[in-house]
């Protein structure tokens, strides 16, 4: 890797970090979309567990999980974050399904309310954006994206995570370019198995060249793993 004076956040894995061109910038603002069931929550899990495992704070909204399902859903995965939950050093806050769904404009100011409070963060997730965008008007969603970049511009890092349904693609096209890094998971049936993909779309900033296309697995007890390209396609 370059010698480089940019810090970065990291899944944690060397592997994928590489691909994602030595680690992502902080102060990013990182779009992560994709399929159902395609490893956007593992993604995102990945980014918490390696960045709280280099001394940064961390806070994750979820609609996905409580506090307790999201640290046995982690553990599952070989990625332990109970010691950082302890020390206050990783925030789990859920989100309640009902709150994500009202489709107001005062439910975007509840979660960037949210999202505000957590301003001495180095890094932010939040899985999922889906019910909020899937309610709201262009303009709110490219409002919302843009408040975002603002916080992005003063150091925060931040990863929104969203089913691709949730985009119109015009409006996927106008928010890939007020983001730093663009990251669309799929899947693929590749013979007789369904073949996980992530694509990297842009990583703005990057230490090293990215990959353009990745094929993964996600294993019980080792969290994501790549396959290379020869065995996917076999």
């Amino acid at each position: 890797m370059a010698q480089s004076n940019v810090k970065v956040v990291s899944t944690g894995n060397p592997e994928i970090d590489k691909k994602l061109g030595g680690g992502i910038p902080m102060g990013s603002l990182i779009l992560i979309e994709g399929a159902s069931d395609s490893g956007k929550s593992v993604l995102a899990q990945q980014l918490t567990w390696g960045t709280s495992r280099m001394g940064y704070l961390v806070t994750v909204m979820t609609t996905e999980n409580t506090v307790k399902s999201l640290i046995r859903q982690m553990i599952s995965l070989n990625l332990d974050i109970t010691d950082y939950v302890l020390l206050g050093r990783l925030k789990i806050f859920p989100i309640k399904a009902m709150q994500a769904q009202e489709g107001s404009a005062k439910t975007f100011d509840s979660l960037m309310a949210g999202i505000r409070a957590q301003k001495l963060q180095d890094l932010v997730i939040v899985d999922s954006i889906t019910s909020f965008i899937a309610h709201a008007s262009v303009e709110q969603v490219v409002a919302f994206f843009e408040e975002c970049m603002g916080y992005c511009n003063n150091g925060m890092t931040m990863a929104l995570i969203a089913h691709s349904y949730a985009f119109e693609e015009t409006t996927t096209v106008r928010i890939s370019a007020m983001c730093d890094t663009h990251l669309r998971l799929k899947t693929e049936n590749t013979g007789d198995r369904i073949m996980k993909t992530l694509e990297v779309a842009k990583v703005r900033g990057a230490q090293m060249n990215t990959g353009n296309v990745i094929s993964f697995d996600i294993d019980p007890g080792l969290g994501m793993r790549i396959i290379p390209y020869t065995k996917a396609r076999a």
